[in-house]
């Protein structure tokens, strides 16, 4: 038996890739993941663990589906080899189960590892950069000055529910609350 899993993330456009290529390589079931790989706790990795047994094969699309370093990675094919469970990578041709299939695995694994870190290092100096150009970081203020000023002072004033002054100016509570915490530190 084959079971596959996928990991898709927020921001992907197409969310059928991945569930797709598994179904087209003969997958028989595919457990797949909302969310950031960043985030450690994932209800599918749990299922598909449940799922396999000795002598089925766990394939993914790509391995930094599965994790997106060699330290989440390395415990996951440990695991699958200790209960005879193979794993496949469709995009790097990886198989667990043959000695050559293993150390492929370790160098995409140190790759992927190597480009997250250099996306974490490359964030930060493009936010430096920005801001020597005179331009900030982050979402740009959904309010003008002097309409943030307006819903401050009237949630202040206990003039308008929360709820109400949220919906006249179409921000959230949490905006309306940054806007609060921000007045009273300037004050």
């Amino acid at each position: 038996m084959s079971s596959d899993y996928a990991r898709v993330s927020p921001h992907e456009q197409n969310l059928a890739l991945q569930p797709d290529a598994l179904t087209h390589a003969g997958c028989h079931k595919s457990i797949v993941d909302r969310g950031s790989g960043t985030v450690a706790e994932r209800p599918g990795r749990a299922t598909i663990q449940e799922l396999l047994r000795a002598g089925d094969t766990l394939g993914v699309w790509r391995l930094e589906r599965l994790g997106r370093s060699s330290k989440d990675l390395i415990p996951w094919v440990s695991w699958l080899e200790h209960d005879g469970i193979g794993l496949k990578s469709r995009q790097e041709v990886i198989a667990t189960p043959s000695p050559s299939g293993k150390l492929p695995f370790h160098i995409f694994a140190a790759l992927a590892e190597f480009a997250r870190q250099l996306i974490q290092e490359r964030t930060p100096a493009g936010l430096r950069a920005a801001r020597a150009r005179g331009r900030g970081g982050g979402r740009p203020k959904a309010l003008a000055a002097s309409t943030r000023q307006r819903a401050v002072q009237l949630y202040q004033e206990k003039r308008l529910t929360v709820q109400e002054s949220c919906a006249m100016r179409g921000i959230s509570k949490p905006t309306l609350d940054a806007y609060v915490r921000q007045a009273q530190s300037s004050s």
